[in-house]
Order: structure tokens, then sequence, then C-alpha cells
């Protein structure tokens, strides 16, 4: 039986996993500070040359476009450089985001071709550009300039642009590789207000000295969202971020709040993570970008309203469409055979299939491929991997019959020709089974057991390691000799699950939910009135204004 241990004993050891040992560590930890986390802009390579050009488009009143992803890294990060523009007075400029199904993902030419038609002299990308060399040199050919700004790893051939702001290249001193577009975005915003109050230009001598901060809120959804490294400087810029969250004068916030039966005042990752992003992200699923991106610009409380409720319907069709997609395949992969599920329709919308992919992976325990058709007639797929193979390993044993693939162990993206769809599902299976399988997936290992007397004191201690996320997870429970009192499948599909547990003689029950969940998810299969022990973090729900503590369950055994 696992221990609960003294609390400071616990929290140590928390941290000693994470690799905060001394004091110094700690402090940094508890204790995020904004001056002394957060690095100098000018570290990042070809930020003076990012930021000399920017100015000097300023001063000359140039038309700037500013081109973002149509994500939930993307749009905040367009919005962030939107807001500093006009801050400093600068109208001239545009925001142009591609559209996830007529366009696709990238820096396109097409757009570029657009923007010369509105005299625009200098684009500046956000969260995408670094692999676009093509586009670049189009843009060059016709007199406009490209600085980029992106986060993601760059080729062996970069872009000839003006400037190109990203910490994964291998020629950047800056110390956090893990910034998201947003953070990128943040950094150019804080080396362009520093250059300028240095130079002693006077569109910036009306702006109060740490403005910049309440962009933070855009940063902290844009780092959550995007799911990357929440230590270091990433860990500031989400604990100041939420804070302003918070405070947020943000009509689109307050309205999306609202509508989702968000306490804004208490605001956590867990809200930008399951609720916020997910919206922002169905806007391009679903629909445009454009929704998304109005709901966080706006300044008009009745747009903000139409926002929200715009991304709620748009985030409803998008679980629709997920459940019809799994509906459907479940019929057709419960007598399957085959060691990675392969299925594909081109009425299906690709923008889901990843979504679809890992509930089926919890379903069956094998690693699915989805393929649709994207409305540029393109052939796109997503595969998620069960842990026996690495699913970019996998796609690079099909030979040719894929056109292009991306991603890592567990999770890819990619794209076939017409002539070879007939082909995929056999050329998935033999790759497979040609293969080497090495399990990656990590055994659930609880961290203590769950002191259910003291639950409130529990919550409160480790509420101090937050925010959570990639690089810091949550600590696991293991609520034992559990007792399951009930069990339903909840939502509008009825796709997650709730458990009413109840331990020992304690007449009191803790409810345990697992999104997207069954009772037989799990190494035990759950069922009214057995006995089981329940791994999972401990949770402070306040939906619908009901405050109680909740397990989010990761496993029963």
């Amino acid at each position: 039986m696992l221990q609960s241990p003294p609390m400071e004993d616990f929290i140590h050891n928390l941290l000693t996993q994470r690799g905060i040992v001394t004091e110094e560590d700690r402090d940094r930890f508890f204790n995020p500070n904004y001056e002394r986390d957060l690095h100098d802009p000018f570290l990042l390579k070809d930020m003076d040359a990012a930021v000399v050009r920017i100015v000097a488009a300023i001063e000359n009143k140039e038309k700037i476009a500013i081109y973002s992803d149509f994500d939930a890294d993307g749009i905040p990060a367009g919005v962030l450089l939107a807001e500093f523009l006009q801050k400093v007075g600068h109208t001239n400029f545009v925001n142009y985001i591609p559209h996830r199904h007529t366009q696709g993902y990238g820096f396109h030419t097409t757009a570029v071709t657009e923007l010369c038609t509105q005299n625009v002299s200098l684009i500046i990308t956000a969260d995408v550009g670094i692999a676009d060399v093509e586009t670049v040199a189009y843009a060059a050919d016709r007199g406009v300039d490209v600085i980029i700004t992106d986060h993601h790893l760059p080729k062996e051939q970069l872009p000839k642009a003006i400037a190109i702001v990203n910490p994964q290249r291998k020629d950047c001193v800056y110390p956090n590789k893990h910034l998201c577009g947003s953070g990128v975005a943040f950094k150019l915003v804080q080396a362009l207000l520093t250059h300028s109050r240095k130079e002693k230009r006077v569109w910036v001598d009306a702006i109060t000295e740490g403005w910049e901060k309440w962009l933070l809120d855009l940063v902290a959804i844009a780092t959550v969202g995007d799911m990357v490294e929440l230590t270091g400087e990433n860990r500031a810029l989400v604990h100041f971020g939420i804070l302003v969250l918070r405070k947020s004068k943000r009509p689109g916030i307050a309205a999306l709040c609202k509508k989702l039966r968000l306490a804004k005042p208490f605001l956590t990752e867990d809200d930008i993570g399951f609720s916020i992003a997910p919206r922002i992200n169905a806007s391009s699923r679903m629909g445009s970008p454009e929704t998304a991106f109005r709901l966080l610009a706006t300044h008009h409380e009745q747009e903000a309203v139409s926002m929200a409720k715009e991304l709620e319907s748009l985030n409803n069709k998008r679980k629709g469409g997920v459940a019809s997609i799994v509906r459907t395949l479940k019929e057709r992969f419960d007598d399957h055979e085959a060691n990675v599920l392969v299925a594909g329709n081109p009425h299906w919308n690709p923008a889901l299939l990843g979504l679809a992919a890992n509930s089926l992976v919890d379903t069956y325990g094998k690693t699915v491929c989805l393929w649709g058709r994207e409305g540029t007639g393109s052939i796109k797929g997503s595969c998620r991997g069960n842990g026996d193979v690495g699913v970019v390993d996998l796609f690079t044993h099909m030979g040719e019959v894929l056109t292009q693939f991306g991603g890592h162990a567990h999770a890819g993206g990619f794209s076939v020709s017409g002539d070879n769809i007939y082909d995929i599902e056999k050329a998935f299976e033999d790759a497979y089974v040609q293969m080497p399988k090495t399990n990656m997936t990590q055994s659930v290992s609880p961290d203590a057991a769950l002191p259910h007397d003291a639950l409130e004191h529990t919550h409160r201690a480790i509420a101090r390691m937050a925010p959570f996320g990639v690089g810091n997870p949550k600590p696991l429970f293991v609520y034992e000799n559990a007792h399951v009192t009930s069990l339903r499948q909840f939502g509008k599909e009825g796709l997650h699950l709730e458990m009413q547990l109840r331990s020992g003689s304690l007449k009191e029950q803790i409810r345990a939910i697992s999104f997207f969940k069954h009772p037989d998810s799990f190494t035990e299969k759950v069922t009214e009135g057995n006995q089981v022990n329940v791994i999972g973090t401990l949770e402070l729900s306040r939906f619908m204004g009901r405050v109680q503590f909740e397990l989010r369950v990761v496993d029963v055994v």
C-alpha cells in the first residue's frame, strides 16, 4: 500500500524529480520574477535586423502585413503584433491568416500575390514560415521584405529573409529553445520597445513602461495551447499570463468565460488547455480562423458575445464530427485483426482526424491512421501511435507511398497522392511488420496515496507548483480500495466517464472523471459495485459555480 508522506517531504520529492534541488532553484520555481526569469530578447539571432527593419517601416508609414498561422498559437501571435502596432500609432497594417481547408498550413505565394495588390512592403510572419524558402524568394522578387518569427524546427535550407527570429536555429544562442510562436512574437515586441526607447522614438513616449505585460494573456493561451515545455522562462510567461488573463479587459475573454461558465478570476492552465484553446482551434477546423481572431482582438462587447457564441457552435460541430467518425469506425474496427488500423473517406475533414485517432487508440490499443480530403483536393491524414513503434519511423518505412510526412514518436501527419490511396492500408501494415517493436508507452506510477481526509490541504500544497504542463506534470495520486458506487457516461455524445467513489467507512464520496474514456479504457475494467485503485490528479472544480474536489482519472488498476 502506497503511503501519504508528510506534505513537505512530498513536495520536496516532486521537485527533486524535476531537477529542482537547490534553494535558488526552488525560489525560481515557486516565485517567478518577470525581470529575472525573462531573457534578453536580443539574444535571439537576427533580432537586431528585425527590429531595425520594423522601426524603419513604422517611421516611413509603410504598409505591414502580419501573417500568422491559424491555430491557438498563431492566432494570439497575430493579435499580439497587431496590438503593438496599434499602440505605437501605426495603423497602416493588415492581418492575414490562411484558411486551413482552402489554403492549408504554411506561408503561401498566393497570399504574397494578394498582399502585393494592397501595396504591402513588409510581411512579418508569426508561428509559420521557417520552411517556406520559395515563398520568401517569391516575395523578394516582388520587392516585399519578409521577417520570419517562428519556433518550428528549421530545415537544412533557411529562407533568405530580412531576418529569421527562431530560437530553434542551430546558430541561435537564446537560452529558451521552447518558446511557442506567440512567445517569439512577444520577445519581438519587447525588443522593439527597448530599442525604440533607447533611440528616443517619439511614438513610444506615451507608452507606459511594462505595458507589454498586458499582452501576456495571449502568450499564456498560446504557450499552454501549443503544449510546449512549461519550465524556465515559459513557466514565468504563463504564470504572469494567467494573472493577466484573470484581470483581462478583453471583451472576448469575458464573453467566452461567461459562455463556458468559467470563473474568470480563478482561470487556470486547465481552463486554457481544455476550454479556451480548443475553441480557438475549432475556429479554423470547422470555419474561419477570423472568428477566433476577432474574439481576441475586439474591443466591442456585442461583437465579443457574437464571436463567443459562434466559437461554441463551431466547437460543438467539431465534437459531433469527431464522434461521428469514431462511431463509424468502431463498427468497422471491432473485428479488425490488423496491427495498424487504417481508414479514410474523401468527405472527412482532415482537421478532425487526429482527435478521432486518439479516441480509437484508447479503444483498441493499436496505432491508428486516418485520412480525408482538404478543400484544396489534397489527401491528408493523421496517425496516433500505441507505443509499439514510432509514428515517424513507421512513415519512413513506407517507401514512396507518402508524398509528405512529419511529427514525432506518438503522433504525426502525412500526405498521399490519389494514385497511392488504395495501397496505403497494406503499406502501413507491411511497414509495421518489418519494424522492431519497442514499448514507448510509460507505465503510470502514482506519486503518493490520496489522503482523502485532507483534500483541501493537499490541493493547496500542490497548487503552489502550478502552472502544470509539459516538463511539470501534475502529481499523481492513487485512491486505494475505492468502491465504485455509480458509473455513467456524460456529455452531449456520451464520450466522457464519471465515477462516484467511496473509500472504506467514509461517508463522503468523491467524483472521478475521465474525458473520452469508457469503463474498459483502463488497465482494469470498471464496473459499478467493484473495488479498484484509481490513479489520477486532484482537481478543484468550479463548474457552474459549484466548488468541489474531484479526481481526473489517468488509470484504474
